[in-house]
C-alpha cells in the first residue's frame, strides 16, 4: 500500500534522522521498487528560449531577469527530431522537451504535437513542460503520445509567494490535475538551496507526497544561482547560500521513503556535485539523471563525465520500456 497520507511532522522526523539510518531506511524502500544498479538516463533540450513573462527567482529564462540571455523562437520539429536521435544514440531513454512560455499558445500545439509523435517513433520516452495547460491541451498532448508531462511545485506552499508572483501554488497543481485527467504521467519535483529553511524542504515533499497520486517522476534540483536572476543576485556572494550536501542527500532521502515507487531524478546543479555526493544520492535511492552538457541553459555534467562516474560505481543505465501507463490502470 503506497501511502499518500504523510504528516510533516512524520516527515520532519525522518529528516531528524541519524544520516546512516535515514539512508539505510531509503535504500530498503528503493530496493524493494527498483534495480538496485540501474539508473535511468535522460536529456533535456529547450525547444524555446527565454522571454517567458513569468517572475521565478531563479530562473534566466524570465523576461524580469537581466542575464543577456537572447530569446528564441520555438525550434524547428526536425532540429528538434535530430536532437532526440543523438540523445538517444548517446544512451538515453527519455527525452524532455521544455519551452519557456506561461502556457502554450493553440497555434504551437500541432508542432508540439508533431515533437511528441516523432521521439515517440524513436523508441524513446517522452516528456515536455510548457508551462500551465488547459484541459484541451492536456487531452491533445495525451492523443500524441506523451508519455510525461513536468510541471514542478519548485517550493513549500508556504514559500512559494517569495519566489515566484506571476502565478499561484493553486494553479500549479491545477494543471498537475489536467495532466492527469488527460491520461499522462506527472513529473513534479522543485529545488532546494533557494535559501529556504529545512521545515521548507519538509513542506516541499508534504506536498508532493500528499497527493492523491505520486509523481511518476520527482526531479530533485540544486539552485545554480545565474547573475542577473532575483536568487542568484541574492544567493551568488554569499558563502553558505549553496545547500549542504549532506542535507541535499537527506531531501533525497526523504523523497525516496515518502515516494517509494517514483524515479527520483538528479537534475540541476549536479554538475557542481563531487562524485562522493552523488553516489551518496544513489544510495539515499536516486535513479534518474539529466545526462549532457547542457540542462535548458545552465551547465551540466556531461556524456563522459557521468560514463565515469558509472563505471566507477558500477551503475548501469536503465534499459527498455519503463513507462508506466496510467491511462490503462
Amino acid at each position: 500500500m503506497i501511502r499518500t497520507d504523510w504528516t510533516r511532522d512524520e516527515i520532519a522526523a525522518l529528516f531528524d534522522l541519524p544520516f546512516g539510518e535515514l539512508v539505510f531506511r531509503a535504500q530498503t524502500v528503493h530496493r524493494k521498487h527498483h534495480a538496485p544498479d540501474q539508473v535511468q538516463m535522460s536529456t533535456l533540450l529547450s525547444i524555446k528560449t527565454g522571454g517567458c513573462p513569468e517572475d521565478c527567482g531563479y530562473c534566466n529564462q524570465s523576461v524580469h531577469a537581466e542575464t543577456g540571455l537572447k530569446a528564441t523562437k520555438l525550434m524547428d520539429v526536425r532540429a528538434v527530431l535530430q536532437a532526440a536521435a543523438q540523445a538517444k544514440d548517446n544512451g538515453s531513454s527519455r527525452f524532455c522537451m521544455g519551452a519557456a512560455w506561461r502556457n502554450p499558445k493553440d497555434r504551437d500545439m500541432p508542432a508540439i504535437v508533431e515533437m511528441v509523435k516523432g521521439v515517440r517513433q524513436m523508441g524513446m520516452e517522452t516528456c515536455m513542460t510548457l508551462g500551465m495547460l488547459t484541459p484541451a491541451q492536456a487531452d491533445m498532448l495525451a492523443d500524441a503520445g506523451l508519455d510525461y508531462y513536468n510541471h514542478n511545485i519548485d517550493t513549500s506552499p508556504e514559500r512559494y509567494g517569495e519566489v515566484i508572483t506571476t502565478r499561484s501554488f493553486e494553479d500549479r497543481l491545477d494543471t498537475l490535475e489536467h495532466v492527469r485527467t488527460a491520461g499522462i504521467n506527472v513529473c513534479c519535483g522543485g529545488i532546494v538551496g533557494m535559501g529556504e529553511t529545512r521545515g521548507d524542504r519538509v513542506g516541499f515533499i508534504h506536498a508532493l507526497a500528499t497527493l492523491p497520486r505520486h509523481p511518476e517522476s520527482v526531479p530533485v534540483n540544486a539552485l545554480v544561482p545565474v547573475r542577473g536572476t532575483v536568487l542568484g543576485d541574492m544567493l551568488a556572494d554569499t558563502p553558505l547560500a549553496k545547500i549542504d550536501e549532506i542535507e541535499f542527500v537527506r531531501t533525497v532521502a526523504v523523497a525516496r521513503i515518502t515516494m517509494p515507487e517514483s524515479m527520483v531524478r538528479l537534475s540541476a546543479g549536479r554538475e557542481s556535485m563531487s562524485d562522493s555526493t552523488q553516489a551518496l544520492c544513489f544510495m539515499a535511492g536516486a535513479n534518474s539523471i539529466f545526462t549532457g552538457d547542457k540542462l535548458l541553459t545552465t551547465g551540466n555534467a556531461g556524456d563522459d563525465a557521468d560514463a565515469a562516474l558509472f563505471a566507477k560505481l558500477g551503475l548501469t543505465p536503465l534499459q527498455g520500456d519503463t513507462v508506466m501507463q496510467v491511462a490503462a490502470e
